[in-house]
């Protein structure tokens, strides 16, 4: 995805006629390298298979020497070139994006027909009030407190059993799960515990919420559209989780680094791997897209150091008709740099700390 960001960048400066130093996929040390007399553009391939970078003449100028001698330098380019050239890498990842939902969609096909069932129980939490009960891996739930859980509540927010669960109260009685066992219908009671983190009643279990999808081929124009439709859902719940997180911090618990991503791609993966391999494709594909949207709306943030940033200060520069002082930027920039990299730093560690609890 940064690969993709990057080649925005690239090929937009391209287009433009600015002048690209070095074309980077990884970090760290080369292992690959070499140069297109044409451009004079280094192209190189380093060894850690983690980020990227597409480098302009005379952007870490901070004094602005480089500017002024070399014609190549970024900051000779008329505003409306550098912007198209930056704007295009946040606009890659929706692309790519669009392209991944809609191959998703075209492989798989849309779900026409799907149909519901009782939720079954993949996992229970050791010391839960579910395992204290005695719920088990492979059991379904059929019934809470004589009310079916097959399907949605009734504004379609949420899973019927998620629904009934909440419904408990503190100190009331415990609910009454109908438990199908193999071929044995078990009635077994459970007290729920409210979640500080959840903010929500829970008993601790990993669910298949009890829906089967049953997809139809469908054509690359249908694919397309609800590839497109996909991604503006992402995009919007993107938007309003970092909403929350800014305005009430909502979220801010289950925020993750790096380490937090992979992990959570490899769990959910092989979850769906164990249920077949469309649906691990589904679900891997479905975290591609959403990780590349909220790469390419997150850049589009005006975070110092990052894409949105340098479109304000072009915008800036297009009203005023002359450029912020380099050395202005340049320190803003590298003060959201250190902010970012300490920001994931934190992450990071809070990720790793968490596995080994």
């Amino acid at each position: 995805m940064v690969t993709v960001h990057e080649a925005g960048h690239f090929f937009a400066a391209r287009l433009t006629g600015i002048p690209v130093k070095e074309f980077s996929i990884g970090m760290g040390p080369k292992l690959l390298s070499w140069k297109r007399k044409k451009h004079e553009t280094q192209f190189s391939v380093r060894l850690i298979p983690a980020g990227g970078y597409c480098m302009f003449y005379g952007e870490d100028d901070t004094e602005g020497k480089e500017a002024k001698e070399d014609p190549r330098a970024i900051g000779k380019f008329a505003p409306w070139r550098r912007m198209v050239t930056i704007f295009m890498g946040p606009a890659m990842n929706f692309v790519l994006a669009l392209i991944v939902a809609s191959a998703l969609y075209g492989v798989v096909g849309e779900d026409t027909q799907g149909y519901f069932v009782a939720p079954q129980i993949l996992s229970v939490e050791a010391g839960s009030p579910a395992e204290q009960a005695g719920v088990l891996p492979g059991d379904s739930i059929e019934t809470v407190n004589g009310q079916s859980t097959v399907g949605v509540t009734d504004d379609g927010t949420a899973w019927k059993l998620t629904g009934l669960i909440n419904a408990y109260q503190e100190g009331g009685e415990p609910l009454t799960l109908g438990v199908r066992r193999g071929e044995e219908l078990l009635s077994i009671q459970v007290a729920p515990k409210f979640s500080e983190t959840e903010k929500r009643y829970l008993m601790g279990v990993g669910l298949n919420p009890g829906y089967v999808p049953v997809y139809a081929p469908v054509s690359l124009p249908r694919a397309v559209e609800l590839g497109a439709d996909y991604c503006v859902r992402a995009a919007g719940a993107i938007v309003g989780a970092l909403r929350d997180l800014i305005t009430t911090g909502a979220g801010l618990e289950q925020t993750s680094g790096p380490v937090g991503i992979v992990k959570l791609i490899a769990e959910e993966t092989q979850k769906s791997a164990a249920e077949s391999a469309r649906e691990a494709l589904l679900t891997y594909g479905q975290l591609l897209v959403m990780i590349s949207v909220n790469l390419g709306l997150f850049n589009l943030i005006p975070i110092p150091g990052l894409d949105g940033s340098r479109l304000v200060f072009l915008l800036i520069e297009a009203i005023r008709r002359k450029p912020v002082p380099q050395k202005v930027e340049a320190y803003v920039h590298t003060a959201g740099y250190v902010l970012l990299f300490g920001f994931m730093i934190v992450m990071t560690c809070k990720d790793v700390l968490n596995i080994f609890r």
